[in-house]
């Protein structure tokens, strides 16, 4: 009631009316009012949008001990239940009829047949090779290249200028007027990276925060620092613009390279491999 009462008070500027019912307390605190016109928001923050793109897994990881010993078991268990083929069937049957010495024709040819396609399908399993998990020793320690490291997460960075330093960060832009945040991240993004890269952004609200002051003599100027939202984004396909200072860090590379303040932001919502 009290409060009510100040505030009617404050707009009429009534000072008969404010001695009547009010705390001293109060009076103090309209008399330090009364005397300002407005208050002034005096900190003025920059709206940056980033993109944390990422390239995710092509191939699976190598398996520890544990999960290779529950796989050879799971298909130990998946053999021992499993029912014999039609040609394991036409075999035994072709090899009773052999023990009996009961030969015809047919059953030479049916028996040269049985052989050849067991041959054949030796003859293909000796000569199929796996894919190697490191298409190229020199291209996976190439940090511009999509083909490294292809069983963990990699991060997109790129060389900006802020301030009077170069840093490597996920790509950031200033929000212009009139756009939203996630339409500062697709415009900085086709920026940073050109027209022929194909991503997917994980929905239009922000995913992590990261914010920072300026240096002295800037914030004189009326701007306080910077607040970055982030958005995740997915690769798809295509490629980065040539004339553009990139790399592709997984989470290890990432802790190296990227300032501890930045990177600690970015581990909040980054999930490790």
């Amino acid at each position: 009631m009290m409060l009510k009462r100040f505030l009617t008070l404050r707009i009429s500027n009534s000072t008969s009316s404010l001695t009547t019912g009010t705390s001293s307390t109060a009076k103090v605190i309209f008399r330090t009012l009364s005397n300002q016109e407005d208050i002034d928001i005096v900190e003025k923050w920059d709206l940056l949008s980033a993109v944390c793109l990422e390239r995710h897994p092509v191939i699976t990881k190598p398996m520890v001990d544990i999960e290779a010993r529950y796989q050879k078991m799971l298909q130990q268990i998946e053999f021992e239940n499993s029912k014999i083929s039609d040609f394991d069937i036409q075999k035994q049957t072709q090899q009773k009829k052999e023990n009996k010495g009961t030969f015809s024709a047919e059953n030479i040819a049916t028996s040269q047949t049985i052989q050849d396609l067991q041959d054949s399908w030796e003859e293909e399993l000796t000569n199929f090779k796996f894919a190697p998990r490191i298409s190229d020793v020199k291209e996976d320690n190439t940090v511009v290249s999509l083909n490294r490291k292809l069983d963990k997460n990699l991060v997109l960075l790129v060389e900006q200028k802020i301030g009077n330093s170069d840093f490597w960060i996920p790509p950031q832009g200033i929000r212009k007027h009139r756009e939203t945040m996630i339409q500062t991240a697709y415009r900085t993004l086709q920026e940073s990276c050109g027209n022929n890269i194909k991503v997917k952004f994980y929905g239009n609200a922000p995913i992590g925060f990261y914010q920072y002051k300026y240096p002295r003599h800037i914030q004189e100027n009326g701007r306080n620092g910077a607040k970055i939202f982030y958005f995740l984004a997915k690769y798809i396909s295509g490629n980065i613009s040539p004339n553009v200072k990139h790399c592709w860090l997984d989470r290890d590379e990432l802790k190296k390279i990227v300032h501890p303040d930045v990177h600690k932001g970015l581990s909040k919502f980054l999930l490790p491999d």
